[in-house]
């Protein structure tokens, strides 16, 4: 595989790298047992490890909040985006033929490879060549301050906190396919509705709608 060569990396098992890109529709065609689902799993824990150790030891006045959000930024799902489309992962991404997928289902699966191959290079060669792999690939984009994500919900909870005042979003509305919903949510402050927001997600919505509440209130 190319990206082991260009990061001198000496795989030992190669298959749990092509496992890291398979995805379930192309399993399913092909009768195979196994998608990059559970490497991802344990590549969206390693990555926080080391995302996280190295937050704790840039900053000692950083408090578990700040260190919680900056954490958040650093592997949301843009995140991981980015850091796939730089390596080039989807040109190794194996699809069922017969799936029609949207833009951001694919999307979605192009941040997904990135975890799922650090999951597999983890149980290949262990946390230190991750270690050294995610210095040369993550890291650079937190010494930059690169900003994916704004925790526009975290700033508008410790505001209203520090009033006294009270917090809830509610679902006004839920449309599309189930593979392709669109969501709207309001934000309510103290029985106020100060803004919605709208997104593929719930949380996404949700901090349109705090990010909308937060230039007014």
């Amino acid at each position: 595989m190319e990206l082991l060569k260009n990061h001198s990396i000496k795989p030992i098992n190669t298959h749990l790298y092509e496992v890291a890109f398979l995805h379930e529709s192309y399993s399913h065609e092909h009768g195979l047992n196994e998608c990059y689902e559970r490497l991802e799993f344990l590549g969206d824990t390693v990555l926080d490890l080391v995302v996280s150790e190295y937050l704790y030891n840039m900053d000692s006045s950083l408090s578990e909040g700040q260190l919680t959000r900056m954490r958040a930024n650093y592997v949301c799902k843009k995140a991981l985006y980015t850091y796939s489309k730089e390596l080039g992962l989807e040109k190794y991404l194996k699809i069922g033929v017969g799936v029609e997928l949207t833009v951001r289902e694919v999307d979605s699966i192009i941040s997904d490879v990135f975890e799922s191959f650090i999951g597999a290079l983890y149980l290949d060669r262990g946390l230190g060549i991750v270690e050294e792999f995610l210095f040369k690939t993550v890291i650079p984009h937190i010494e930059k301050g690169d900003i994916f994500f704004y925790d526009y919900k975290s700033e508008l909870k410790q505001i209203c906190d520090q009033k006294g005042a009270d917090v809830v979003y509610e679902l006004l509305q839920e449309v599309g396919e189930p593979h392709d919903k669109t969501f709207t949510m309001a934000v309510m402050i103290n029985g106020k509705k100060y803004g919605t927001g709208v997104g593929g997600s719930k949380k996404e919505a949700q901090q349109s709608a705090a990010k909308v509440a937060l230039e007014s209130f």
